[in-house]
């Protein structure tokens, strides 16, 4: 019987399909993501379990350590009642500091995201980047395809270059409409992102987030008119770099490839006065 109300300020929309669930369960798979010993159990967070359909696939995963994170009070109650085994941390996944949470080791990142957040919670993961070797779930479909779209494609954006600078995405399957309670809208999808192997930009990192930002608000404009603001002030020496900015300023954001956003984010910064 439901038991838990779904709130639309929440974005929540009730998962009852069995088996997405646990589709969606296994694409954390420890052995494939570990870097801890063997003997060790993966810590993993949960994001929004409600009522649990993913979190009873999860609980059964005797090689995970599962934290859950649920700011729904009417939630809350319902898994302590239903899941009393459950690490259940109430509060705000956006506010919560997760060093402190999990104060040593790595944690991967899992759920059923609230569509009205889901760009918010993974920004949140860039912060913790080099302690989350994976981060899975379900999201809005038009959202899985901006964050794993490439250079130039129309859903390429600032959600791509910012995450695929530190994640390979992988985007999983779709999902209908129809197992949700109430359904949404719209199509969902399951995405997978797991850590590569760059552990330093090779740039400032806030100046590349600054460039990305504000190359895409002007996303129809070619990097001369959005970025102008950054590139008032530039220098006239060394010709050859000046030709590659050049080159870059002719362009429009979503022709830029993340190693070239880092590049064009080098060139800003050495060219400033």
């Amino acid at each position: 019987m439901q038991q838990v109300r779904a709130k639309k300020f929440l974005g929540q929309h009730f998962l009852t399909d069995l088996n997405v669930a646990q589709k969606i369960a296994e694409t954390i798979q420890p052995s494939a993501i570990s870097r801890q010993p063997s003997d060790e159990k993966v810590r993993v967070i949960e994001i929004g379990p409600g009522m649990g359909v993913l979190t009873q696939f999860l609980l059964k995963k005797k090689d995970i350590q599962l934290t859950a994170i649920e700011i729904d009070r009417e939630s809350v109650a319902y898994l302590k009642e239903w899941y009393p085994e459950l690490d259940l941390v109430e509060g705000d996944f956006l506010k919560l500091d997760l060093n402190k949470l999990i104060p040593e080791g790595e944690f991967n990142v899992i759920g059923n995201y609230p569509y009205n957040i889901s760009s918010q919670i993974f920004f949140k993961v860039l912060e913790y980047k080099d302690r989350i070797p994976v981060c899975s779930g379900m999201i809005q479909k038009e959202v899985a395809e901006r964050i794993a779209s490439k250079p130039g494609k129309k859903a390429y954006g600032i959600l791509s270059v910012l995450l695929q600078a530190y994640y390979d995405i992988e985007y999983l399957f779709t999902v209908d409409e129809h197992v949700f309670n109430p359904p949404p809208k719209v199509k969902s999808a399951v995405i997978r992102m797991s850590r590569n192997k760059r552990r330093q930009l090779g740039c400032d990192e806030e100046l590349f987030k600054t460039v990305v930002k504000t190359a895409f608000n002007q996303r129809r404009k070619q990097m001369r008119n959005s970025l102008k603001n950054l590139t008032l002030t530039l220098s006239q020496g060394e010709g050859k770099k000046n030709e590659r900015l050049e080159y870059f300023l002719t362009r429009r954001p979503e022709q830029l490839s993340v190693e070239e956003f880092i590049e064009l984010t080098n060139l800003i910064a050495e060219n400033h006065v």
